[in-house]
């Protein structure tokens, strides 16, 4: 059966809109782009190491560059351990039955018309539960489709001498964190300060174009430039959208604006910076470094995170000052450690990880877990239905899978580690370490216990003095 539209069959009310981006999907395409989805590590920048989901193995993925009404492909490739998918927010038609769920090892293609020009956001998108959560972790990018006529600058006959595609994300520690919106660092462009330790050179005089897309996907961003006042900025990147002059640009998760502007006559450092402060410290400030003696500007800036080489990031690895991760233990998850009065412990399922990851208990304890997901439709990667199978330690149990608000209670009679996994998203992980309070007691015993020496400190800090006095007199 044939679509309907303006075209073809006179949709009613469509005139004068452009068509829909529906194509057959024999058409040879003007563009082709490929997308690799897999699980893996990038590194951040500032000694920070990150374990999620990745696309061409980076985060953020590539910027893909269209012009209005040609005919897209993006082919898909998962090389990775669990299902992907792809949502392009460009398209205005079906894609999640094409490129919607990619098994491990599957490639699937789509083919679309971009009527509608914009600075728009991809992402991962297997389906249900799993929608939100990889793009939570990771697995997101930028796709520009440049109007035919260009924005006011090209009308004038004029063109950017610099631009930068710029997409502002967020990075969490937990999976708990990235459902609360409770960011660990917020980024431009992959890399925590990227421009601020390298800097955007530009001249005096310079246009410079923006494509801004926050990604979020959880925190506001209002972008700032300090000593810049907007010529035109275009909300979602349309021309029709313009407006004139301005200090920031207001964007939620997937908004996005086309900035124009120029670089004032002063030389100097004009910072960039989202002016939300709290993000801005965790990541988000960048600079343009204005001279007339620069030999070469950055003419073009992509959106795309840093890439490197296997022996890079093995090297990463082994200097890194923390990993983190959302969904499995890293160095910076500290036990968190019951006492033999606590006798019970609760462990949240929530954001497809396990909180606490790591936990500490006297043998004897119950540990309950809990699942706080909510999205239980469907079944496997695609729902928030979890359960917990031990993979290692002196005693093996498993529960049954758990639906919203179910809980699984075990008691510990075994002193040792036991490290488990959810069944149906096995990258998720965890830890319980248990331990005999009778060993723990004799070895502070055993040990210098500061709590007798601070009298003795205090005593001395009185009585040195006054026999310093004595002696000297």
């Amino acid at each position: 059966m044939q679509p309907m539209n303006d075209k073809q069959n006179g949709c009613i009310g469509c005139e004068g809109l452009p068509p829909t981006s529906y194509v057959q999907q024999d058409m040879e395409p003007d563009k082709k782009f490929t997308l690799t989805l897999t699980e893996g590590d990038v590194y951040l920048g500032k000694g920070v190491l990150y374990s999620g989901f990745t696309i061409d193995d980076k985060i953020p993925g590539p910027t893909l560059i269209v012009r209005q009404n040609e005919i897209v492909e993006i082919e898909v490739v998962n090389t990775g351990k669990i299902p992907h998918g792809m949502s392009i927010h460009a398209a205005y038609t079906q894609t999640s039955k094409y490129v919607g769920q990619i098994g491990a090892g599957e490639t699937k293609s789509v083919k679309f018309k971009a009527t509608y020009p914009g600075v728009y956001m991809y992402h991962c998108a297997p389906g249900g539960h799993a929608i939100p959560m990889h793009t939570l972790f990771g697995q997101y990018g930028m796709l520009v489709v440049l109007p035919d006529d260009g924005y006011e600058l090209e009308k004038r006959g004029e063109k950017p001498d610099v631009e930068l595609y710029l997409i502002q994300h967020e990075m969490y520690k937990t999976g708990k964190d990235a459902i609360t919106g409770d960011p660990l660092y917020v980024l431009f462009n992959g890399q925590l300060f990227r421009y601020v330790e390298d800097p955007i050179k530009v001249r005096p005089g310079d246009k410079v174009r923006i494509y801004f897309l926050n990604v979020g996907p959880n925190i506001i961003s209002t972008l700032h430039i300090v000593g810049v006042v907007w010529d035109n900025v275009y909300w979602q990147g349309h021309p029709d959208n313009v407006f004139v002059g301005g200090q920031t640009v207001l964007a939620g998760p997937s908004d996005s604006w086309v900035i124009d502007f120029r670089i004032p006559e002063d030389e100097g450092n004009y910072l960039l910076v989202t002016h939300a402060f709290g993000s801005a410290t965790r990541g988000a400030i960048g600079v343009f470094s204005a001279s007339y003696d620069h030999e070469e500007v950055d003419n073009v800036i992509l959106a795309d995170g840093p890439t490197y080489t296997e022996e890079e990031l093995t090297e990463f690895r082994e200097l890194a000052e923390r990993i983190i991760s959302p969904y499995e233990p890293t160095d910076i998850d500290e036990p968190y450690i019951i006492t033999p009065e606590q006798q019970k412990a609760t462990v949240e399922i929530i954001g497809n990880s396990f909180y606490p990851k790591v936990l500490k208990v006297p043998v004897g304890t119950e540990v309950e877990w809990i699942n706080e997901d909510i999205f239980t439709y469907a079944e496997g990667e695609f729902a928030g239905i979890h359960d917990v199978a031990v993979t290692s330690g002196p005693e093996m149990f498993a529960s049954p899978l758990l639906g919203h608000g179910e809980k699984f209670s075990y008691t510990f009679t075994e002193v040792g580690e036991y490290e488990y996994i959810c069944v149906p998203h096995p990258y998720m992980k965890g830890k319980v370490i248990v331990y005999d309070p009778a060993e723990n007691s004799s070895s502070q015993q055993s040990g210098f216990n500061i709590w007798y020496a601070l009298p003795l400190a205090v005593v001395g800090m009185i009585v040195l003095p006054i026999i310093i006095r004595k002696f000297r007199n």
